[in-house]
């Protein structure tokens, strides 16, 4: 059985009522219990400072839980799996699997996680701000080569996945059997946060390397990648996942990834967020629908983030757009 629900409705599910309690030597670690109608186990919350946060998650699901999430502004992140089963619309998790998250917009999308195994995650939280402050330059840059880990609220965010080193495994095994306690035990966990981050990014350079060099499609691989492009389009409001894109179209997901940047020069969602503003562009201009009704004819669930995304690609919110196409006329 699977039990799907959404982001917020999971998070309300953790109150004063399910226990919690924090360390009295550091009022900023809590430990939350699971409720009980979904899980055993406990969450961990630490922030170690304003704009890092350190969750450690140990616990078993009593069916599997599909957690439905919106468009969202998201921060930098990483999750790393220690053991556990766990499906997103992009990567599929195992024991001993990472993802990376830049900041940006996240797209609308599910996360299943499988009741077999018991759960033990790490997941690290970072506002852009704060990660610009420990790697920017003087004039508050970072490095070209991890460019791609901000951006704007209104572009697609990053994402990459990979396999658990020894050396990620070490600091890992660290960070849960902290010796210390208080403000030591902040500074100890905050700088296994960042020596963690760093293997990351560098696995994560070293994968984006590598796909520089990744070999030309096949023409039947090509038409089959437009063939999903033409799906994707068709389901303009209710997309498919990455996952069932792949199998429709009779490709593999990494395939389907890798083709669409060499076809189109972007990720999936990447193009499939474009078109919908080009889309809603051309309905609010041929005048038969409000703007309520185009945001959610090309699928934006939120009007204040179609708003934000139409003034990131056009230069004016949709309402000033039309006056000044009107004015123009």
């Amino acid at each position: 059985m699977t039990i799907i629900i959404s982001q917020s409705d999971y998070w309300n599910l953790f109150t004063p009522k399910t226990g919690y309690q924090y360390d009295a030597k550091d009022e900023s670690d809590w430990i939350w219990n699971y409720p009980l109608e979904l899980a055993e186990g406990t969450c961990r919350s630490i922030e170690l400072r304003s704009g890092i946060e350190l969750e450690i998650n140990d616990c078993q699901f009593h069916d599997n839980i599909c957690l439905k999430l919106p468009e969202r502004e998201h921060v930098l992140e990483y999750s790393i799996f220690l053991s556990g089963n766990y499906l997103s619309d992009d990567f599929s998790f195992g024991s001993g699997q990472y993802a990376l998250y830049g900041s940006g917009m996240a797209p609308k999308e599910a996360f299943e996680t499988q009741s077999s195994e018991r759960v033990i995650s790490i997941n690290v939280h970072l506002n852009p701000e704060t990660f610009l402050s420990f790697l920017g330059d003087s004039t508050g840059q970072l490095p070209c080569e991890l460019a791609h880990l901000i951006r704007n609220t209104d572009d697609l965010y990053y994402s990459s996945a990979g396999t658990i080193t020894s050396a990620m495994q070490v600091v890992l095994q660290q960070i849960l059997h902290c010796p210390y306690q208080g403000t030591t035990k902040r500074i100890y966990l905050e700088s296994k946060v960042f020596e963690l981050m760093s293997l990351l990014v560098e696995a994560d350079l070293a994968e984006r390397k590598d796909k520089k060099d990744t070999p030309k499609l096949k023409n039947d691989d090509i038409e089959r990648i437009h063939y999903a492009k033409k799906i994707l389009l068709q389901r303009l409001d209710d997309p498919p996942s990455l996952m069932e894109l792949a199998r429709i179209a009779g490709l593999n997901d990494c395939t389907l990834k890798r083709g669409f940047r060499q076809c189109f020069g972007t990720t999936v969602f990447g193009y499939l967020h474009n078109y919908r503003l080009e889309k809603a562009q051309q309905l609010l201009l041929i005048g038969d629908m409000s703007i309520a009704e185009v945001a959610s004819c090309v699928g934006f669930a939120s009007r204040s983030y179609f708003a934000t995304a139409f003034r990131k690609k056009f230069g004016a919110n949709p309402k000033q757009y039309l006056i000044n196409w009107k004015n123009s006329a």
